[in-house]
């Protein structure tokens, strides 16, 4: 679904419509017309005589008709009765396939994507980006797949919860239309690893500023992609055997991490990366003791992500945190809100 499929929709509707009435003019005109001139007939009884005709209904004629005016009837009925079902026949078309329907789903769904800000881009729509969307609506972060396949364009439309585009995420005018330039992310799903190669480079160019990850089959893609301008590349089946290889090696380990992310029970526990830039002004260079974030409320910081790109794990009490930091954070969705609003305090 995206604009220019809705004006070449929007173009068709209109062309199709246009014509229909034009062809119900031309038969209506030509029967009134011939009327008016060859019985005398005034407007009202030659529009009453041209209906009666085209649309075969038979009435009663308005006066006895001269031969002229049967020979004219006859013409007419010829001439114009295809015209006049194959305009009743496209009517129908509109109605039964829901070509009205669709044109302003087209158009909806439009109004949707120019509104779209700060969102995520989703390339495919196959096992792992159905996971990717689950995740980002969970976290209630705005997202738009974009999928060309049809038999997977089809199970979308019935699901009318995901934002979608039917088009090829390969080409320019599709990352265009969906947005690019404003997304903050774009996760490429794509099977094939020169496709996802082209979606980095292409999406690179239009948002340099853009947060790119890709999936990625083969590990001789991996450097491909990180050169094509790709921050992360992810390796699924990597990552699902070494999760599968830890759970004989470290499994309580395994299980441990499982149950903070709220994989293995029920405790809903999340890693949060939190920004300083928007820090109060009571907080800056305060120390981590000083902050005391556990007891404020109750969130764990366990990291720092400094502005040189460095982490500093599980850091001093003593450490000053630096306003360009990012603070990385365990804790609960609620934990984690507190956290926001600590550091926003007046």
């Amino acid at each position: 679904m995206y604009k220019t499929e809705n004006i070449k929709l929007g173009f068709r509707y209109f062309k199709d419509t246009f014509l229909i009435f034009l062809l119900i003019l031309i038969c209506f005109s030509i029967g009134i017309v011939g009327y008016m001139a060859i019985e005398d007939f005034t407007f009202l009884e030659a529009l009453y005589m041209t209906v009666t005709t085209i649309s075969t209904v038979g009435f009663q004629e308005v006066h006895p008709l001269s031969d002229s005016g049967r020979i004219f009837t006859i013409f007419l009925i010829v001439s114009n009765i295809g015209l006049f079902f194959y305009g009743v026949t496209l009517i129908a078309k509109f109605i039964i396939e829901g070509e009205f329907n669709n044109f302003f789903k087209h158009y909806n769904v439009n109004k949707k994507i120019d509104k779209l800000e700060n969102h995520v881009v989703v390339c495919g729509y196959g096992r792992t980006g159905r996971q990717i969307c689950l995740e980002l609506a969970d976290d209630n972060i705005p997202f738009i797949v974009v999928e060309s396949r049809e038999n997977v364009i089809e199970y979308l439309k019935l699901d009318n919860h995901i934002l979608f585009y039917d088009g090829d995420a390969t080409e320019e005018e599709t990352l265009l239309t969906v947005g690019i330039k404003k997304a903050k992310a774009i996760i490429t799903t794509l099977p094939e690893d020169p496709d996802n190669v082209y979606v980095v480079l292409t999406a690179r160019e239009l948002n340099p500023d853009i947060t790119i990850i890709s999936r990625a089959s083969n590990e001789s893609s991996e450097s491909k992609l990180k050169r094509a301008g790709a921050n992360s590349v992810i390796m699924p089946e990597k990552i699902g055997g070494a999760h599968m290889a830890a759970l004989v090696t470290k499994p309580f380990i395994t299980d441990f991490i499982a149950n903070l992310t709220g994989q293995g029970s029920d405790i809903s526990l999340t890693f949060e990366e939190l920004s300083l830039n928007n820090i109060s002004a009571k907080f800056k260079n305060k120390t981590i003791r000083e902050l005391d974030i556990r007891n404020r409320t109750g969130a764990n910081l366990i990291g720092l992500r400094l502005n040189d790109g460095s982490y500093k794990i599980n850091p001093s009490p003593d450490t000053v945190i630096d306003s360009d930091a990012k603070l990385i954070l365990l804790g609960s969705q609620f934990q984690i809100q507190e956290m926001r609003k600590m550091i926003s305090e007046v």
